[in-house]
């Protein structure tokens, strides 16, 4: 796991304030994919719980998985009772008990590559359904957007995350999707997209923009100036593109 991928916790409050949560969208485009009910699941990567909530209090028992001390402290500040949590990478989670739904939002990209299909479908019952989600929060405004990313350019060359395994934003589908269909563990592998847009004060964009691991791995001194710069360019209140990507696929059967 690499050091972006641990850079978080370190403003574990921030992340819940800033990033938005998952909308009931996406509990139900899961559940319709699932067909049946899912009664457990676990989340990879859980953070500070945008989506163990979702899940949880839709009834799904959850057992959330989290590397970061601080931003598990702060997910059992806001999850329901019915959240077993785990302090874990998921390179470490053991299988044992299986589950309706392994999921992961926004956070796949930081497990290793190596195993991964294995692992997940070790954690499945058989039919069970592996979900993942997430996208970045693209400033609608195209011209805002150019002038942000000129102010960034001199300490930041891109704050997005690029595909793990190189997939072009133009190829129809995109990673997860991509590896999924190539794995021996999986099946009705599926792509959607829910579209979303949200508005923000320039301070609390500016204030996501602190929970992202392209400026969190700054020194504090260039990321306290590129913020500043940031903050010269912005509006009072920014639009933002903030559409949800969804893969999902269905674990084999065993044999």
């Amino acid at each position: 796991m690499s050091g972006r991928a641990l850079s978080f916790g370190v403003v574990a409050d921030a992340y819940e304030r800033f990033r938005p949560g998952y909308p009931v969208e996406l509990f139900d485009t899961v559940m319709a994919y699932a067909g049946r009910p899912v009664r457990s699941a676990l989340e990879i990567g859980a953070g500070t719980g945008k989506a163990t909530r979702l899940f949880a209090r839709r009834g799904v028992a959850v057992t959330a998985t989290e590397p970061d001390e601080a931003m598990l402290a702060e997910l059992r500040k806001h999850v329901p009772a019915n959240v077993r949590t785990v302090q874990a990478a998921f390179e470490d989670v053991r299988p044992g008990e299986r589950y309706g739904l392994v999921y992961a939002a926004a956070a796949l990209h930081w497990t290793d590559e190596e195993g991964r299909w294995s692992r997940v479908a070790a954690l499945l019952e058989p039919r069970g359904v592996f979900a993942s989600c997430g996208g970045p929060l693209r400033l609608a405004d195209a011209a805002v957007e150019e002038a942000v990313r000129a102010a960034r350019a001199p300490f930041v060359a891109s704050d997005e995350v690029p595909s793990p395994d190189g997939t072009p934003p133009d190829r129809e589908m995109q990673w997860p999707g991509t590896e999924l269909q190539q794995s021996e563990w999986f099946t009705d592998v599926q792509q959607s997209v829910i579209e979303r847009r949200v508005t923000m004060s320039a301070h609390d964009y500016v204030g996501y923009l602190s929970t992202v691991s392209a400026y969190l791995v700054l020194p504090a001194a260039e990321r306290e100036r590129v913020f500043g710069q940031i903050m010269q360019v912005l509006p009072d209140r920014v639009e933002l593109a903030a559409d949800i990507t969804v893969h999902l696929a269905r674990r084999r059967e065993d044999d």
